[in-house]
């Protein structure tokens, strides 16, 4: 793999690029040969419509470490009997459930306790991270470990996270700023997938007490390992609210997401890794006549605006190594696919290209950020070791990964955060963008006879985005002082925001509603549970001289999470601020074309 990333992705597609910028930027970094010409190339957007290039084969990897088995040092609470019975039985045949033996190794949580008929409960998760918590400085060898408080679920569930470091400052702006790379590890936002939080807390044990304890010389580690306990305790997949956790990362209506926001914005990770479990039965087995085969499905960040070099150090740096430490295991893997609950929809998609999910939104907030998916919706317990170990031996390799490549994540961070905020005012976004159609030869299991079994389906890839909506890329945005709401959410989410504190005309583009529908948002299952419809607008722009009153807010563009900014406030799209009235309306923002010279404000 060498220590350098290729400039061109995919060296089949046409790509849309920004406009050429002045070596300024360029010379501030130098990334060890990881840059090999002062413009970025942009993302990859195949301009044409054409197929995209099917999902890559594994590559070869250096070889893993051993397994991780639990340490005997790993602490233990007794576990009481779950008030949810598991369901009886098996989905399919014993042919197929011979295809997913057990693990040679053991994991000490609750879950798998003898006679514990569910899972780790919420009581027993929070007893396990008290009894891991050692704010003082620890003996030689071990790392901190703090408990962090997030703020409470929709039922009053305590959301907390684990810290483990050798910082001797425990504060988020010094571990932030930290030369050790930090690594967040959630698990559990929908409530019915609950082999990633098993897994958690054995990485837990491990950090604190065990094997992995090493690894926090190099670098820091934050786990959430349950992020909606309300849907773990109901086994469902939504908030108590009724809304998708996951789809929630740039609105921020529930707690749950609030808390990942805040530990984004506090700690700054590099790198983030959402632990999944996918259906396995259900409607595959309607529309395909199959069962899910692969132990793992693996996706990074992939939606419009992401900066190429996040995504080159994601393949390169992150899923090959974690796709040879799964085969080293025996186990299985494949990019990331779900479809529609339509049963009429024979449609094979990747995951999404919406800015709305974890892993979508951590892209933009210019971190590696892994999505790991597990065989497990819809079965129970069923195979639970197989899962646990599926997730622990795929999630060691993200925080070996990053330990050996601590120096070089720094160095990317750093360029990609002033490259993005080095665009502001020049060339042309991309607004909205969605992913290319081909045909692939998906494996799945014969539900009967548990052999391999092809199926030829229609594969929506996120590999290579197609452009549907394109704009001059603004200095930034104007917000009316009344968008108290909006700007709330910006800053919770990192933006910076700036009050005028004077009046301002200010050069830019009105927005014009054209056209308003009432819909519901879509993702590549269908309808996104999030409690209602949205109002989305077309709108046209209009070159105009901005009354800007004092104040009024101007969000710039020359940020890196400028990237983030847009998807939030270009209006007309189904995830932006305007569709979900968190703007009131397009004429209570506009875009700014030069730069602002007015006394403002930071907000805090």
């Amino acid at each position: 793999m060498g220590g350098t990333l290729e400039i061109e992705m995919f060296a089949h597609a046409e790509v849309l690029r920004p406009s050429p910028r002045r070596c300024g930027v360029c010379s501030a970094v130098t990334l060890m040969g990881l840059l090999s010409a002062c413009s970025t190339p942009g993302p990859v957007y195949d301009m044409r419509g054409r197929d995209a290039a099917k999902p890559a084969a594994t590559a070869t990897a250096p070889a893993p470490p051993a397994p991780l088995a639990p340490s005997a040092s790993a602490p233990v609470v007794k576990s009481a009997i779950a008030s949810a019975v598991e369901p009886t039985g098996t989905p399919y045949s014993a042919a197929v459930a011979a295809r997913f033996s057990e693990p040679k190794v053991s994991y000490r949580t609750p879950a798998f306790a003898p006679n514990h008929v569910g899972f780790t409960s919420n009581s027993e998760l929070q007893a396990l991270m008290f009894a891991l918590v050692q704010d003082a400085v620890p003996a030689t060898g071990q790392p901190r470990v703090s408990l962090l408080p997030l703020g409470s679920s929709q039922k009053g569930q305590p959301l907390q996270a684990l810290l483990f470091t050798r910082e001797f400052d425990l504060k988020p702006a010094a571990i932030a700023a930290s030369a050790r790379p930090t690594v967040l590890l959630i698990a559990q936002q929908h409530g019915d997938e609950p082999a990633g939080s098993e897994a958690l807390i054995v990485l837990a044990q491990e950090l604190a007490l065990g094997r992995l304890q090493g690894l926090t010389e190099r670098i820091n580690v934050i786990i959430l390992p349950r992020a909606n306990p309300d849907g773990a305790s109901s086994r469902q997949r939504v908030t108590a609210s009724g809304i998708d956790a996951n789809r929630d990362h740039l609105l921020l209506k529930t707690p749950e997401a609030q808390a990942q926001a805040q530990l984004m914005r506090d700690y700054r990770p590099l790198v983030v890794v959402d632990a999944h479990e996918y259906t396995v039965v259900g409607r595959y087995l309607e529309k395909f006549g199959t069962v899910q085969r692969f132990d793992a499905l693996v996706q990074y960040a992939m939606a419009a605006n992401v900066q190429p070099f996040i995504t080159k150090a994601a393949e390169e740096w992150f899923r090959k190594p974690l796709l040879a430490s799964l085969a080293e295991q025996g186990l299985t893997s494949e990019w990331y696919y779900t479809t529609s609950t339509d049963l009429a929809d024979k449609k094979i998609s990747m995951g999404g290209t919406q800015p709305d999910t974890g892993r979508n939104v951590n892209g933009l907030k210019n971190a590696v950020s892994i999505l790991i998916e597990t065989r497990g919706v819809g079965i129970g317990k069923l195979h639970l070791g197989r899962r646990v170990h599926t997730h622990v031996t795929a999630m060691t390799s993200v925080l070996q990964s990053t330990a050996e490549r601590a120096a070089d994540l720094q160095r990317v961070r750093s360029y990609v955060d002033r490259d993005v905020a080095a665009q502001a005012c020049q060339g042309d976004t991309v607004v909205e963008a969605g992913p290319t159609v081909s045909e692939y030869a998906l494996t799945m299991l014969d539900p009967v006879t548990g052999a391999d079994k092809t199926v030829s389906v229609e594969w929506a890839s996120s590999l290579v985005l197609r452009p549907l909506k394109s704009r001059a890329r603004p200095c930034g945005y104007w917000l009316a002082a009344d968008q108290t709401d909006a700007v709330m959410r910006l800053r919770g989410l990192g933006v910076r925001v700036v009050q005028l504190g004077t009046r301002a005309m200010l050069q830019g583009e009105n927005y014009r509603e054209i056209a308003r529908e009432l819909g519901a948002r879509q993702d590549v299952r269908g309808s996104i549970a999030d409690g209602g419809s949205v109002s989305k607008v077309q709108v046209e722009l209009a070159t105009a001289f901005i009354e800007a009153p004092a104040g009024s807010y101007y969000v710039p563009l020359d940020q890196p999470l400028a990237n983030l900014v847009i998807a939030a406030l270009e209006p007309d799209t189904q995830n932006s601020f305007v569709t979900h009235g968190i703007v009131s309306s397009v004429s209570s923002q506009a875009r700014v074309l030069t730069r602002p010279d007015v006394k403002a404000a930071a907000l805090p």
